[in-house]
């Protein structure tokens, strides 16, 4: 999926937002929503302590979010700007693995190798 493409939210999602009161407690597709991130993006900023799931939940387990606590983050500009930050920073990091070779020696372009 490109930059620019459109982010569908499902009808699941438009519901717990249009609440006059969310839940106490954010999963994490809601979390993302109301944050207006993805929600591929909160496991990220969870690890890079950003954001802290309530409890002690195992790493395979679905996690949760304060309510009181998301709604906090949402009015933080300084904060969203960290996380938009740590993203970026993750995303670029990802990359730079995935361009490498094994042998640490930078992939060739597409073009490269099959001409």
């Amino acid at each position: 999926m490109n930059n620019g493409a459109l982010y569908v939210m499902s009808n699941d999602l438009k519901a717990i937002l249009n609440l006059a009161r969310l839940p106490a407690r954010l999963n994490t597709g809601h979390t993302a929503a109301y944050l207006g991130f993805k929600p591929h993006d909160i496991p990220v900023l969870a690890a890079r302590g950003l954001l802290k799931p309530l409890g002690r939940p195992i790493p395979n387990s679905e996690k949760y979010y304060a309510r009181s606590r998301v709604l906090e983050l949402a009015d933080d500009e300084e904060w969203l700007s960290r996380a938009t930050a740590a993203l970026a920073q993750h995303w670029q990091d990802k990359n730079a693995r995935k361009s490498k070779r094994p042998n640490g020696q930078a992939r060739q372009s597409e073009s490269e190798s099959s001409g």
